[in-house]
Parts: C-alpha cells; structure tokens; sequence
C-alpha cells in the first residue's frame, strides 16, 4: 500500500470515528475526505473482495438488505452500505468502516447510484451486477429511462466477465446484447391472456421495431410477461420464477418462489421483487431456497422504508416516494389498509430529490377521495405544490391542512383522528422526519 493511500484511510477513517462518536453519525464525509487525498483509493480498498453492485431506480436500499441477510445464511464476512449512501463517497465510506475478518469469503455488495455504476467499476470489477428495473426518475438527473440504462452499460462494460442478474420482466434489459452472462428472475404465477399496458407508461415501445409492446399479464407499470406481436420479441426465458402469490396487506406479503414459500414482514408487490432479486443473488452464490426464506421471512423494516414510529397512540408508517411508479405502488398498497388512515405527504424538491417536481402530476392521486379518509397534512419544502395536487385530485380543503415545517407536523400528528397515520415523503423529506422524530424521543414501534 502507498504512503498516498496510507494516509487518505488513516484520516477517513478517524473522520469517521469522530463523527460516530460525537456527531451522531456521517455516511458521506469520510469518503469524500479520503478519496480527496487518493482519488484511486477505492482499488486498494476493495483489493480481495468479491463485489456484488445493486442498481436500478426503485429497490436498491431494501434489495440490498434482503440480500445481505441472504448471504449472511452463507458468508461471515460482508460488507455493505445499509445508509443508501450509494455514490462514490458513501461506498469509500463503507470500505472505511468495515471491520474486516481474518478468514472466508470477503463480499461487498453495494446499492450503486445508477449513474455512479461507470465510477465504481473504474475501481472495481464486480463478479456480479443486479438490476431491479428502470423508470422515469428524477429526469434533471438522470433523463429518460433509455439514458440511464446506458450509464449503467457502461459501467457493465468495465466488467463483461460479470454476471448480470436482471429483472426479466423489465423490457429495458432484455434490449442490449452483451456479452456478459445474464441470469433473469421474474413473475409466472398467472395464466395468459391479452393486454397493453396503460396508455401513460413508459418503456413499451419494442427494442428492435417501436412497436407498442404487448403483454400475457403485468404485474405493474411496464413490467410482466411481454412480447411483440409484430417481429416476435418477447420476455426471455426465466432462470428464477415466483409462481405463485398466496397473500397481500399493508405489512406483509405471502409468495412462493420455486416451490418454497416465503412470507416478506414489508408490503407492496415491488417489495416482492426485491425479495425475488435477492433469492436470484443467493441462489447465484449457492445458498439454499430454505436458508434464503430464513432470511427473507425475518423483520426486514429498512430505515424511512415501511418503517413505524410510535408517536403518542399513533403508528406513522413512513413510504420513501420519489418518481410516479413507486408513488402509484404505494398508492395501491395502502389501498389494502383495512383499518382508518390519516395521510401525510411530504414533499422537498432538494437535488437527492429531484429538483423538478413535475411527476407529482403523473400520480394516481385521483383515487385517494375514494378511500374515505379524514384527514390529510401536505408538507415539506414544496407544501403549496402537494397541496394543490391533492385538491385538483379532489381532496377537500376541509380535510386538508397545510403544514410546511416539519417539527409543526410531528407536533399535529397526536391530533389526528387516527390511530393509523402513513407518511408519503420524498427523500431528504424521510431523513429530516425521521431525525427530527429520533431527537424529540419517537422511536421504532414494537412489532
């Protein structure tokens, strides 16, 4: 090791300990102090490992949890970024405080920003990519879908030895040829039939002729068991299956992959996939379908994912929502919700977010009024911008309050009329929530 590199882990590594030791805590600091002193820095520290990136728009912080605790069934030494700090300072920052064990396997498996797939794979050569799906997300950032899976292509391309496990269902990945190795997961748990997707969904259009893509059934937005009834492109084969979806609520869901059942401690269909990605993960490093549904059946609950603070007598659930298809997904999970809800919407427009809010627009908020619920606050940096998205979706004035700062909505939640209050908020939005929550004494509820 250089004297070079030497230095830049010795200082981020005591950034580190100082900011976890008297500053509750920084994922981004130390990493970016290191990699100041040695740009290279991430070769020398991910030397002897084997690397696993996790990528995509929606699912990258819980389909690395679920995939970790896969692993953990198998491997003892693992490393991982658990914060979602997924870009380049976050994932040094990982390496950084990682305790490393004398003897095994070493895996780093990483949630990588999808742009930051091509500067990690300058550094290092994963044996494996993961790729969850890809939609319409923070278009300032990223643009349309097509754009960003080329990011991610070439970052693919530091790395064609490297398997690729993909969502089959998304047709966005079946579009390249590469010569990667390529291992798909996906839903076969309906019977055939005929249908389009809805007329505002992106990535339909066929690879190889822009016809409209057909489908045998859709799990949602553009994914499911497609084809083209014009030059005959269609889903590829599928190496792991869920063939079958016994149950659904709010807080669980009850599936079976391959003949074994699982039952995930977190709703929403897209959380299903998460779980398929990270059985296809295990299965790819030999672990058993028993030991995978060890771990995917525990308490999964991923911070501002699903999470429930106790405040008071209330439960608040707290759903990260950044970009129409997971919006819309979560709008139809908590349509499961059996019992009275208050609903919360938490809007910022900072650039972890998205600067451009204009996707509010292009979710299904017309069926919020149709669920009966009492009360709603609009809030964040964007509170007048939510706020009249929720009235033009027919939510009435009577039952909305508009509250921006975030310290006067934790104190207004005790007064609403209900036990049950879910929080929809963006990014930024769900860390100063959550924080403010821990610092006024609100903590995780009992399961």
């Amino acid at each position: 090791m250089s004297i070079k590199s030497s230095l830049a882990i010795a200082t981020g590594r005591s950034a580190y300990w100082f900011l976890h030791t008297f500053m509750k805590g920084g994922s981004s600091l130390p990493g970016k102090l290191t990699n100041r002193i040695d740009p290279d820095i991430l070769t020398t520290l991910g030397r002897n490992y084997d690397v696993i990136v996790i990528t995509g728009t929606n699912g990258k912080t819980l389909t690395t949890a679920l995939t970790v605790k896969v692993l953990e069934e198998k491997f003892d030494d693992i490393l991982t970024n658990p914060t979602g700090s997924n870009m380049k300072q976050g994932i040094i920052t990982a390496f950084l405080a990682h305790k490393r064990s004398r003897s095994g396997k070493k895996l780093a498996i990483l949630e990588v920003d999808e742009a930051n797939v091509v500067l990690i794979t300058k550094y290092l050569t994963p044996i494996a990519f993961v790729l969850t799906n890809l939609f319409r997300d923070q278009m300032d950032r990223y643009g349309e879908i097509y754009s960003t899976y080329q990011k991610i292509l070439d970052g693919i391309a530091n790395a064609p030895q490297a398997t690729i496990i993909a969502n089959g269902d998304a047709p966005i990945f079946h579009s390249r040829k590469l010569p990667n190795p390529i291992l798909y997961y996906g839903f076969e748990h309906q019977p055939d039939g005929e249908l389009k997707a809805p007329y505002n969904t992106d990535g339909v259009l066929c690879p190889q002729c822009h016809h409209i893509l057909h489908y045998k059934y859709l799990t949602y937005s553009n994914l499911g068991n497609y084809y083209c009834p014009k030059c005959g492109f269609k889903r590829p084969e599928l190496t792991y299956r869920l063939t079958a979806l016994e149950d659904q609520t709010p807080t669980s869901s009850t599936f079976t992959i391959e003949g074994q059942q699982f039952r995930l401690p977190i709703g929403g269909l897209y959380n299903i996939y998460n779980a398929l990605a990270a059985y296809a993960v295990g299965r790819f490093l030999k672990v058993a379908p028993t030991e995978i549904a060890d771990a995917i059946n525990g308490d999964q609950k991923v911070f501002g994912r699903q999470e429930v603070i106790q405040v008071n007598d209330k439960k608040v659930t707290l759903i990260l929502v950044k970009n129409p298809v997971g919006l819309n997904q979560v709008l139809d999970l908590i349509k499961l919700e059996k019992q009275p809800f208050s609903l919360i919407t938490l809007l910022n427009a900072n650039y972890a977010d998205g600067i451009d809010t204009s996707w509010i627009w292009d979710g299904n908020f017309e069926d919020l009024p149709a669920l009966a619920i009492p009360a709603y606050i609009a809030g964040g940096e964007r509170e007048k911008d939510i706020a009249f998205r929720l009235k033009v979706a027919g939510v009435p004035d009577s039952k909305l309050q508009e509250i921006p700062e975030l310290d006067q909505v934790i104190k207004a939640i005790p007064k609403l009329p209900t036990q049950q209050v879910y929080v929809l908020a963006t990014y930024t939005a769900v860390l100063q929530l959550r924080k403010k929550l821990s610092d006024a004494g609100f903590e995780t509820a009992p399961m």
